[in-house]
């Protein structure tokens, strides 16, 4: 068997799983097909593993969209999730500055400016993670964007700007990973 048809099945298998119909499993990490959040019903759009110095997993993540959303429209005042579960630890700083850095990378200096006081706000709510913590961002148009680890509520941040400029870390022109940011938007 060629490398390249070695590579291809084991990628298929990463994607294959005994999760239900539209649930994913990527490396051992489950998402569901559907969630729910503030009234919203979110579905399953794409996943995939975050890989830096190209052969460090950093953790695996998946995008949800609003029903109806189509995944070019993921940056614009729709309802969108994305969870985020670690491979690794990381530390509260660490995420605090990755926000800033990302956040710069999409936005002009004027827009950072003016999101700053949110960007320091979100910055309060993170705290260390172990592998396994899942973060959630979920923003819902007229709420804000929701901060959740494992579960529980860090706090919500209103504006649907800082919501895109949020998630345009993953998602924007200049994402941090150009194969997850495929991934995510490639409709299932």
């Amino acid at each position: 068997m060629g490398i390249r048809r070695a590579i291809a099945m084991g990628l298929a298998l990463t994607w294959a799983s005994a999760a239900p119909a539209g649930a994913a499993t990527v490396e051992g990490v489950d998402f569901a097909d559907h969630t729910e959040w503030n009234g919203t019903r979110l579905r399953l759009n794409g996943a995939g593993v975050f890989r830096y110095r190209i052969f460090i997993k950093g953790y695996v993540a998946a995008l949800y969209l609003g029903e109806g959303v189509a995944p070019d429209r993921v940056l614009d005042d729709v309802p969108r999730r994305l969870e985020i579960e670690y491979l690794r630890s990381i530390p509260a700083g660490a995420f605090a500055r990755a926000t800033v850095e990302g956040i710069a990378r999409n936005v002009d200096a004027v827009t950072l400016a003016r999101l700053r006081g949110s960007i320091d706000r979100l910055n309060t709510l993170y705290d260390d993670v172990e592998p396994g913590d899942r973060y959630a961002l979920t923003y819902v148009p007229g709420v804000g964007t929701e901060l959740a680890r494992n579960g529980r509520r860090r706090g919500v941040i209103e504006g649907a700007e800082f919501s895109s400029a949020l998630f345009a870390i993953w998602l924007g022109d200049q994402p941090l990973d150009e194969s997850l940011r495929r991934r995510l938007v490639a409709s299932r």
